[in-house]
């Protein structure tokens, strides 16, 4: 479970808090809405798809939906202690592949490369064709 998970599942415990009737009604209609804005800001912070980068902190992606600002702050407002953070789940850097013979440049650091072939079909362009070896 990743952050975003954790705060989700407080957020659906809180409303079902209000389902079963367990705060007082003064205090109803504003936990209704204060569970309201967290959702708001759940669904803008969400990861970038087939990713772990936070889709909202940043067009560079260049932090980590479990590093988010928001969504610390939000996990704080809703009791996170330091060892459920510790818990949850971290991305992990990826190794950068090598071809054999080339060595790892500055490029290669700032913008690495996605072959082709792993690319998806509808991002290559309709005359892309496979190399041959």
């Amino acid at each position: 479970m990743d952050l975003h998970a954790w705060i989700t599942q407080q957020v659906d415990h809180a409303e079902r808090l209000i389902d079963e009737n367990e705060f007082p009604p003064s205090q109803t209609e504003g936990v209704r809405l204060r569970c309201e804005a967290d959702r708001r800001i759940l669904a803008r912070h969400k990861a970038w798809p087939g990713s772990d980068w936070c889709d909202h902190c940043d067009a560079d992606l260049t932090t980590y939906l479990a590093d988010c600002p928001e969504l610390l702050d939000l996990a704080h407002a809703h009791g996170i202690t330091p060892e459920i953070l510790a818990s949850l789940d971290r991305p992990t850097t990826p190794e950068q592949k090598l071809r054999p013979g080339r060595r790892l440049g500055l490029a290669d650091i700032l913008a690495p490369r996605t072959p082709m072939g792993e690319v998806p079909g509808a991002l290559r362009g309709p005359n892309w064709k496979p190399r041959s070896t």
